[in-house]
């Protein structure tokens, strides 16, 4: 018995000692990080940073453990400016004429301290293995809060659009070494959902520039986060429950809306979204 697992679990022309020398290639979900972005979801900010702070000093070298703390530090002032109300993502008149926020410059000098120690790291790594699945990971995160930022308060949506296309690319580069990466399908779902809704001969423009903009693969790859993902599923179904809202689907949004507000019930974002609906 022993015999046969070590045959089957060993590829051809490899010893065991080499096989079990060469770990998985792929991004390992860490219960730590789970935990600081469950306590971000519940808006306990303070508590997120101290969980991801904590990891850090743990491992120190994971450039995923910066990321994580910037993220708390974005979603604190998403929830400070209201930014994540859905009528500003429903309405496109809306978004196109939303004001441009105040962020408070303290916060902003963290998020960038924190995705600046990220990207030392990530360089660090990708210059000795340039396909190492938690690294690319950390790059996928870090533009895609780059961009959430650049666009929600900063309202400098060319370079908004640059950094999603650079999460996209970096996430398909991802998911071609850990197609199991689920949060990584979020960074593709992004760009073909939001690209995919403006007018046609905008999306036109965006594929001449290499941007992907098909809205209906846009929600499969939400979905796959949504349903498989595990630091950001909360987030994609948020997303989600926009993206029905704007579909007129208040039956499906009602229902993604109300397990987010049982799950994090300090957030009364999911709460007052949901009455928002009833």
């Amino acid at each position: 018995m022993v015999t046969l697992l070590i045959c089957v679990g060993t590829s051809v022309g490899q010893t065991p000692s080499q096989v079990s020398s060469q770990p998985p290639n792929r991004v390992v979900p860490q219960p730590e990080l789970d935990r600081g972005f469950r306590q971000m979801y519940n808006l306990d900010f303070t508590g997120a940073h101290n969980t991801f702070h904590v990891y850090q000093k743990g491992r120190p070298n994971d450039p995923l453990g910066y990321v994580a703390d910037g993220a708390a530090y974005l979603f604190a002032e998403f929830n400070r400016l209201q930014i994540l109300e859905s009528d500003l993502f429903v309405d496109d008149h809306n978004w196109d004429n939303r004001a441009k926020q105040m962020p408070d410059p303290a916060v902003k000098a963290d998020f960038e301290r924190e995705l600046a120690r990220s990207d030392e790291l990530i360089s660090k790594v990708l210059a000795a293995s340039p396909n190492d699945a938690n690294a690319l990971f950390s790059r996928v995160l870090a533009n895609g809060l780059r961009g959430d930022y650049a666009a929600m308060i900063e309202k400098r949506n060319l370079a908004s659009l640059s950094y999603m296309k650079t999460a996209r690319v970096t996430a398909q580069q991802l998911l071609a070494i850990d197609p199991n990466c689920y949060d990584a399908f979020l960074a593709v779902g992004v760009e073909n959902y939001l690209l995919g809704t403006t007018p046609a001969p905008v999306r036109w423009v965006l594929r001449l520039t290499g941007s992907q903009t098909d809205k209906d693969e846009g929600v499969q790859r939400l979905r796959l986060t949504a349903e498989r993902g595990y630091y950001l599923a909360p987030f994609a179904r948020l997303l989600l429950a926009v993206a029905a809202l704007r579909d007129k689907d208040k039956k499906t949004a009602r229902l993604l809306l109300a397990d987010l507000a049982t799950e994090f019930p300090h957030n009364q974002l999911y709460s007052k979204e949901l009455a928002r609906i009833q």
